[in-house]
């Protein structure tokens, strides 16, 4: 029998050390609501540029496929097993499931609402729910928990970022048009908030409905809506986007329109140059088959994250995963310029915003000139001092 080569022991050897192909499998859980009203077809052609095109389920996928090799210290390779559920109580018997399979990290794609009552419920069972896509600032505030990762923005993030552009322009006068819905009060909220932080006056709130009532015509007509006072820009809490898409060139005062159409604060959009951007974003486009949103980057990174703990611990152990994640050396590379890490007040990812049309990148916040005397990514969300979380 012919002896192998030492050349050839050399490159075997040198192929086990970089390729886990034997070794065990770090299982990554990947929660979804079955009937999520989010990505209802009825709604994609309303869609604004915070909202998403569709699942975020490729952003993951996309990830998975980049970290192939971060196991390989740890000797795992990296797996994703997606449950899809009806409600709350039955996430969390699937979480239970897959923890007692060793599952300990979860990407979880829920509104905010069945996340806040599926984080509640999974208190003790020794996982971490990374959050893509609830950006409802309860979730890092009164309703906080040590378990739950925010990745994806909270509203209150992009309105700063929003607020930030508009004080940076001195365009500080502010005419608000707000929807009647639950969500357009919270983007409404979001962005009273931002503007008293970077000294912007809001002229007035006026309520829009969608109705095509004659009656209404004092709540469903731009032009009369923006027909009073005067004012720098137009800001529009809609959810839907359906009465903020009428809103452009529509306004008496020729204006800008921020908010729900016009320019938005968002966490990716497809035209952001920089950092390895058009890279990711081909990665992405080849595997969906669409522009990559928000909630798809934040799958996506929520995914990274995971693999960047094995590979910068090389072990697969919950509690020293657990400590680099939420620790003082955990940074990980967004595609969007400083380095992210995770705030200790509240388990929100500080990151960049992009501020953008819907074919462009015009800024990218924090904008120069607003500092923070630690990390100017925490000019955007609340800050400690701020926060109302209480772990």
């Amino acid at each position: 029998m012919t002896r192998p080569s030492l050349g050839t022991l050399v490159l075997l050897l040198a192929w086990l050390a970089v390729w886990p192909a034997a070794a065990g499998e770090f299982v990554i859980g990947y929660l979804q609501l079955q009937n999520d009203a989010r990505y209802g077809e009825k709604r994609t052609y309303a869609r604004f540029l915070t909202e998403p095109l569709g699942r975020p389920w490729s952003g993951a996928r996309v990830a998975l496929r980049e970290i192939r090799y971060h196991g390989a210290g740890a000797g795992v390779t990296f797996a994703l097993k997606r449950k899809k559920e009806c409600c709350a109580a039955a996430l969390v018997e699937a979480i239970r499931a897959l923890r007692a399979e060793g599952v300990r990290f979860f990407v979880v794609d829920l509104p905010a609402p069945v996340l806040e009552a599926v984080a509640a419920d999974t208190r003790d069972e020794g996982v971490l729910l990374l959050n893509a896509s609830a950006r409802a600032d309860r979730l890092r505030g009164e309703a906080c928990e040590r378990h739950v990762l925010h990745v994806v923005p909270s509203r209150r993030m992009l309105a700063d970022a929003l607020a930030q552009y508009l004080a940076f322009k001195r365009w500080r006068d502010i005419l608000m048009l707000e929807g009647p819905g639950e969500e357009d009060r919270a983007l409404g909220e979001a962005f009273r908030a931002a503007a008293r932080k970077f000294g912007l006056e809001t002229v007035a709130t006026r309520p829009f409905v969608l109705s095509n009532d004659p009656r209404e015509r004092g709540r469903n007509n731009v032009v009369l809506l923006t027909g009073k006072d005067d004012y720098d820009a137009v800001f529009i809490a809609d959810a839907d986007g359906e009465f903020a898409r009428n809103a452009l060139y529509a306004t008496v005062l020729p204006r800008p329109v921020v908010g729900a159409a016009g320019l938005a604060g968002v966490a990716w959009h497809w035209a952001w140059e920089r950092h390895g951007a058009p890279q990711l974003e081909g990665r992405f486009e080849t595997r969906a088959g669409r522009p990559m949103r928000d909630f798809d980057w934040a799958a996506w990174l929520a995914v990274k994250i995971v693999g960047e703990a094995v590979q910068r611990t090389g072990t697969t152990a919950f509690e020293t995963l657990r400590a680099w994640v939420l620790g003082p050396d955990m940074v990980i590379d967004s595609f969007k310029g400083p380095p992210s890490s995770f705030r200790a007040w509240n388990n929100q990812l500080r990151q960049p915003v992009l501020l953008a049309t819907q074919n462009w990148v015009v800024a990218r916040a924090p904008l120069e000139g607003f500092e923070h005397r630690s990390n100017d990514l925490d000019t955007l969300g609340l800050d400690r001092p701020e926060s109302p979380c209480r772990f």
